[in-house]
């Protein structure tokens, strides 16, 4: 006789933390977001005087204006971002305070942090030290500094992490896959709570002139608060931005074992690849709308259930218009039905840490029952025809379901989707 299948665990999110180019907290950030807001902002390091590409989302918050000096200064920019992040999500989940974390066990506890680059400031600073001064120059710190895996270790020191501490690297989709792996860990039993999300620092002039050479990067030279604009005719690639997001994961049951307030429940995830091209996205949105479709099928959803997405939007020509094809193909007749949002127009494309902050924006948006807006579309693709926010827009009472996608370099495609808990 077959042994009956157990019941899913549930996975819940009960803290949210970040900092980026619009607030240095999950609170600023979301009323600016709110506001319609732009972090993007003119580059005046002197460094960048030559390049064709001198405006980013520098983050709001300096994070040693956050962090001891001290500690700060032994951590790459991307691991200073998501300490930041994460010791906010940490705080907000009650984790820290006794009374409301209950009995932890830290083998029970794991981190999944992302990082497209990974420390690429300490690596190229490190580079140049040894190139002007000699080897000596070379910092002893600079390998666990520029590891791609510092971030996470880093917060596993400073929570007591000491189950699986994992960095996916899957370009502009590795945050929102932290999340992906971060939900399994627990469903699978290897965790009660994991701290998620995504952390980027790139903001120097090689990534700069090299994504700015591949036409990735737009050559605005206007307002820099206008260039960023997912869906609009004029859109010509997107803004670089910084910074991190961090969510708490924990089982329902654990959650609920602490009294611990909820702000939504991860419901499923998909990831897929294209096999298309390694930089540029499949036309017709092909491995995309198969991780959609994962990710309704893994949560057991209704597509007609779905009221917001967090589209990915980077504002590059193609992409944009095979992420409506995406929703299209996914979402069928209810498509038109939904609230797009592409948040990325105010806070330019934090590469890996992307899709942790709009997670964070897509968890915010269900439990205030609020999308935010899309700031610079003045005239959209009639190649896009889909429902898009221009200002905060309510969404519907009841059960609903909000998605975020992440698509990377690579072929990458992840979608998450987040329900609402009453």
């Amino acid at each position: 006789m077959s042994a009956q299948p157990k019941s899913r665990t549930r996975v819940v999110v009960t803290g949210l933390g970040t900092t980026n180019p619009l607030g240095g907290d999950a609170a600023t950030t979301w009323e600016r977001m709110l506001a319609g807001e732009s972090g993007v902002r003119p580059i005046e390091d002197p460094a960048f005087a030559d390049l064709p590409v001198r405006i980013a989302g520098t983050a709001a918050v300096e994070p040693t204006d956050v962090l001891d000096r001290v500690r700060a200064r032994r951590l790459d920019r991307s691991s200073q971002f998501a300490l930041t992040a994460a010791i906010e999500a940490w705080h907000d989940s009650g984790l820290d305070v006794p009374q409301q974390a209950g009995e932890l066990d830290g083998d029970r506890i794991g981190v999944a942090m992302a990082s497209g680059i990974g420390g690429v400031q300490t690596l190229l600073s490190n580079y140049d030290a040894m190139l002007a001064k000699g080897p000596r120059r070379v910092s002893p710190l600079a390998v666990p500094m520029l590891m791609a895996n510092a971030p996470a270790a880093t917060i596993s020191l400073e929570i007591g992490a000491r189950a699986a501490v994992n960095t996916p690297v899957s370009a502009c989709a590795s945050g929102n896959e932290a999340i992906a792996l971060a939900a399994d860990q627990i469903r699978l039993g290897r965790a009660d709570v994991v701290l998620a999300g995504g952390t980027e620092a790139a903001i120097h002039p090689l990534p700069v002139a090299a994504f700015a050479n591949m036409m990735a990067l737009s050559k605005n030279t206007g307002d820099p608060t206008t260039v960023s604009r997912p869906w609009d005719t004029a859109r010509d690639g997107f803004v670089l931005g910084e910074g991190a997001g961090a969510l708490v994961l924990e089982s329902l049951e654990h959650a609920r074992a602490r009294g611990a307030r909820i702000y939504a429940e991860v419901l499923g995830a998909g990831i897929t690849a294209d096999a298309h091209d390694i930089a540029q996205p499949d036309p017709q949105g092909r491995g995309g709308a198969r991780a959609i479709l994962r990710a309704l099928a893994d949560g057991d959803i209704d597509p007609a259930s779905v009221a917001h997405v967090n589209a990915h939007a980077t504002s590059t020509p193609q992409g944009d218009v095979a992420e409506a094809l995406m929703l299209h193909a996914t979402l069928g007749a209810h498509a038109g039905d939904v609230v797009v949002s592409g948040t990325k127009s105010m806070t330019g494309h934090l590469l890996g840490g992307a899709g942790a902050l709009e997670a964070v924006a897509t968890v915010l948006a269900i439990q205030n029952r609020l999308a935010p807006p899309t700031i610079n579309l003045d005239n959209l693709d009639p190649a896009v025809e889909l429902d898009i926010a221009t200002k905060p827009r309510d969404l519907p009472l009841g059960d609903i379901v909000g998605l975020n996608n992440s698509f990377g370099f690579g072929g990458a495609n992840v979608a998450v989707a987040f329900g609402s808990v009453d």
